[in-house]
């Protein structure tokens, strides 16, 4: 039998499958994360998820921002400006915690990974 946490963990293992797919120089959102996992209502969940996923290597937690490209994440970054920094690395303008161009940019899971 399954308890919450080993579904947190299955799931989380499912959201970081999806952002490892998130094109450099581009961002999605929570909401279209857990859209495509087939849980709508777990945004939240997503953002959990990406919260704790400097347990795990690679996973660009960065290119995943709210609903309308704002950077609500960067408080679990360590640095203080850090999220901003790797999104402009990429190539990514972000002004006051807003992603430019952010329906530009976009990038819907639903589209490339069909």
């Amino acid at each position: 039998m399954m308890n919450d946490s080993s579904k947190n963990s299955d799931f989380f293992d499912k959201v970081y499958d999806v952002a490892l797919k998130i094109p450099y120089g581009r961002v999605t959102t929570y909401g279209a994360i857990a859209n495509y996992l087939g849980s709508k209502k777990s945004a939240r969940v997503v953002g959990w998820a990406m919260n704790a996923s400097h347990l795990k290597e690679d996973i660009p937690a960065h290119r995943v921002v709210n609903r309308i490209g704002l950077l609500t994440g960067k408080k679990h970054f360590f640095g203080i400006n850090l999220m901003k920094q790797l999104l402009e690395s990429e190539g990514v303008k972000v002004e006051n915690d807003q992603v430019l161009n952010f329906k530009i940019i976009f990038w819907d899971p639903f589209d490339e990974l069909q």
